[in-house]
């Protein structure tokens, strides 16, 4: 059985899959970035719709933990067939700048893509989540309103803090997944951080660009019947909420991840890309 890799190798290959994603091309970036969107979209339907149907008056705080607990199946699906999730690249682009000297327009490239990609997977797998009415049923999308009014309700600082601990968690379970020998234990190790993220009530920019559309979706439906009015709007998921959690999830995993364990563990610039 192969070793877990220590934390100095963890880190070196956190810089040199910055430095390969700075080699992909614009559609690839596309591609799998689209795709990750979908495969966290499909996280954030399992854990709503399992969760719509568990009230908390009924279920107290179990509610929570079982939505943290089933969502971490999107991340898995971006980790082990392979995605390009904005959040990790808020870890891994950095480093490849750090270590290998990637070029800022390629650092900036690989984020705006990855970021644009992501919200149009995310927004396709909400809408044809709602569209196909799996997630019509009245429990299922008063959850889902009730969840995307909240998240367009929060104040900058709030989101903003929020943000940074939630990708501080994720890119933890990134780092340890990297670690890992083969793909039972990369699931056993990113399992807990990421239910810990999303029970906690942390903000997750990926996530939420499948949450929030979705409570939009469902919530402004002709045949919408939930107990909570939509408040939330566009407006809300682009500027309440997806800015100042874009910026805390950056500085969540570039600076208390990818930066922390790169000074830590001595790092040495290579040889510019």
């Amino acid at each position: 059985m192969s070793a877990v890799k220590s934390s100095a190798e963890v880190i070196e290959a956190v810089c040199n899959v910055g430095l390969a994603k700075s080699k992909m091309t614009l559609v690839s970036n596309l591609i799998l970035a689209f795709m990750a969107g979908a495969y966290i979209g499909f996280g954030a339907l399992l854990a709503v719709k399992i969760a719509g149907g568990m009230p908390l008056e009924s279920w107290g705080s179990l509610q929570r933990l079982v939505f943290g607990g089933v969502f971490p199946c999107g991340l898995l699906l971006v980790l082990l067939a392979g995605a390009d999730l904005f959040t990790g690249d808020c870890m891994f682009m950095p480093m490849g700048v750090a270590k290998h000297g990637v070029g800022m327009n390629k650092f900036f490239r690989i984020l705006i893509l990855a970021w644009i990609g992501n919200l149009i997977g995310s927004i396709v797998v909400a809408w044809l989540g709602s569209y196909t009415g799996l997630m019509s049923d009245k429990a299922t999308a008063t959850y889902a309103v009730s969840l995307a009014n909240a998240k367009c309700v929060l104040p900058f600082w709030v989101a903003f803090v929020r943000a940074i601990f939630c990708n501080w968690l994720v890119c933890l379970a990134i780092y340890m997944a990297l670690a890992a020998p083969d793909g039972v234990s990369k699931a056993v190790l990113l399992w807990p951080p990421i239910t810990a993220f999303v029970a906690l009530g942390f903000e997750h920019s990926v996530a939420n660009m499948t949450f929030i559309p979705l409570g939009l979706f469902l919530g402004s439906a002709p045949n919408y019947a939930g107990d909570v009015a939509l408040t939330a709007s566009w407006y809300g998921v682009f500027i309440a909420n997806l800015i100042p959690v874009t910026l805390g999830n950056f500085l969540g995993g570039s600076v208390f991840v990818g930066a922390a364990y790169y000074v830590a563990n001595g790092i040495k610039k290579a040889a510019k890309a």
